[in-house]
């Protein structure tokens, strides 16, 4: 079960997320502080608990490190929401409260999701909504 980033671990994370590529302890610096004030030692702190978590990978190059995340935001927001949804003792019941909770376009997202994956239903079988692609027979 992955335990949720603390808010430090996350602006760290969110960076290397989003610039998608290795980064160093200074360019996460740099970029942390234009919004706080941060030593140095602390951000390289973060980011070898990150490496101790196993939530990035790190290079030697010099004498510092280039660190990479292993995983993406994505993957991590969903082991959340599963882990979340396991401890529930009303899995359906869970699942209606989180979906009445959601925005429009969250809701949209859902729908597009569903798509991607093809849902099938409880009984094994394709589901044959409006959205679901239907197959033509050849005349």
């Amino acid at each position: 079960m992955p335990r949720p980033l603390g808010e430090l671990e996350d602006a760290v994370m969110t960076r290397v997320w989003e610039w998608n590529r290795p980064v160093t302890v200074r360019e996460v610096l740099e970029d942390l502080r234009e919004e706080r004030s941060i030593a140095y030692t602390t951000v390289m702190t973060v980011l070898d608990n990150l490496h101790q978590k196993g939530w990035v990978r790190r290079e030697q190059e010099g004498r510092a490190y280039r660190y990479e995340a292993i995983s993406t935001r994505a993957a991590y927001s969903a082991a959340l929401m599963n882990d979340a949804w396991a401890e529930s003792d009303n899995a359906a019941a869970a699942l209606v409260a989180f979906f009445g909770m959601m925005s429009a376009d969250q809701t949209e997202a859902l729908r597009d999701a569903l798509r991607v994956v093809d849902v099938v239903d409880v009984v094994g079988e394709r589901r044959d909504g409006p959205e679901a692609p239907r197959e033509e027979s050849a005349g």
